[in-house]
């Protein structure tokens, strides 16, 4: 990428009819299009109704959602309290930024993952062999009074736009890490405790349309190594997720936002809440957005298995050993997106 006078795939790519070599995956590790499975109709993705949460259906959410958690690692969720015009305008501001000219986006481009306000592109520019088909902005969201004034200022109402929106996304998380807990047969409060100060950082991902589509990624199948993920995306599919050996697509439905458990949860759990690979790809049509909201512990938090997950006598031991975040981050970094997950460097 350093040889390339353009930083940006955005502005690398403008009028190509190929993709650069430096894009293109070997044969073995191409996205195979034809073989992916549809999540519509099937059902196969979860679609939970978080309205009646705190009301009468309680004890049956709180039984789905650990369902998911245990059968996909992904679930979608409607009725989530964001509201449809927040989430609208994160949507739009997110374009407007990746049609900002080059000069003005350029201004927030870092190649350093310890920045906590970055533009850059692929995943890690400095490791990686191959390159992903995607741009993206990095934000540290939480807590946000510690960030917010390095984030971009163009477009006009971005600060203000995407402050209202972490926060909102924020509520949605701590609601969710309560149900996750109660569904392990933890105190409510119990995965909320094991995250120190706790951590927020989202992505802005734009993938601008590929010519050929079918040799690279926009990123290539990964597991989160965080604790949550809750996913926006826009109106343009690209998101699959591994489900039985299969890829399946999940296509986007409007005003839902998709969640994914994380490595972190699958320690906690003891295993019983999955992990689970997933990835984007790209299409020669329509560039594509989505924003992840990457929940997590502090750097210093320590992080284990649930001692009531864990139970010797019942063949239930410990599948990982104690950790901080911090440690399991800078792993998961410098290995870059292996597809063989971080936890493995973790068991007990």
């Amino acid at each position: 990428m350093s040889m390339l006078t353009k930083l940006l795939l955005t502005d690398l790519v403008s009028g190509v009819n190929h993709v650069p070599s430096n894009y293109i995956r070997p044969l073995s590790d191409r996205p195979n299009l034809t073989e992916v499975g549809k999540s519509e109709g099937s059902n196969l993705i979860p679609v939970i109704d978080l309205q009646g949460l705190y009301g009468p259906n309680h004890s049956d959410l709180i039984t789905q959602i650990g369902l998911a958690c245990q059968d996909h690692g992904f679930f979608q969720v409607k009725n989530h309290g964001v509201p449809e015009k927040m989430i609208e305008n994160v949507l739009q501001i997110a374009r407007e930024f990746f049609r900002l000219p080059e000069s003005e986006r350029l201004k927030n481009y870092s190649d350093d993952p310890s920045k906590t306000t970055r533009l850059s592109t692929s995943f890690n520019v400095k490791t990686e062999k191959v390159s992903n088909w995607r741009d993206f902005l990095r934000l540290h969201c939480y807590p946000l009074q510690n960030y917010v004034h390095e984030w971009p200022t163009n477009p006009p109402s971005f600060r203000e736009e995407v402050a209202e929106y972490c926060t909102s996304v924020r509520g949605l998380v701590l609601r969710l890490l309560s149900a996750i807990s109660e569904s392990l047969g933890l105190d409510r409060d119990y995965i909320d405790k094991q995250l120190g100060n706790h951590g927020q950082h989202m992505a802005m991902n734009y993938y601008p349309p590929c010519p050929e589509p079918e040799l690279t990624y926009g990123l290539p199948g990964h597991t989160d190594p965080n604790l949550i993920t809750i996913l926006l995306q826009d109106d343009v599919p690209g998101l699959q997720v591994l489900h039985n050996g299969k890829w399946v697509a999940v296509n986007p439905i409007p005003n839902t936002f998709i969640i994914n458990i994380g490595d972190q949860m699958q320690v906690i759990s003891n295993d019983r809440y999955k992990s689970v690979l997933h990835r984007a790809v790209v299409n020669s049509n329509k560039e594509r957005i989505s924003i992840p909201t990457f929940y997590c512990p502090s750097p210093d938090a320590l992080i284990g298995p649930a001692p009531e997950l864990i139970d010797d006598e019942d063949n239930r031991p410990a599948v990982y050993r104690k950790f901080t975040y911090q440690e399991f981050y800078d792993k998961f970094w410098n290995r870059g997106l292996a597809t063989e997950c971080c936890l493995d460097m973790f068991k007990a």
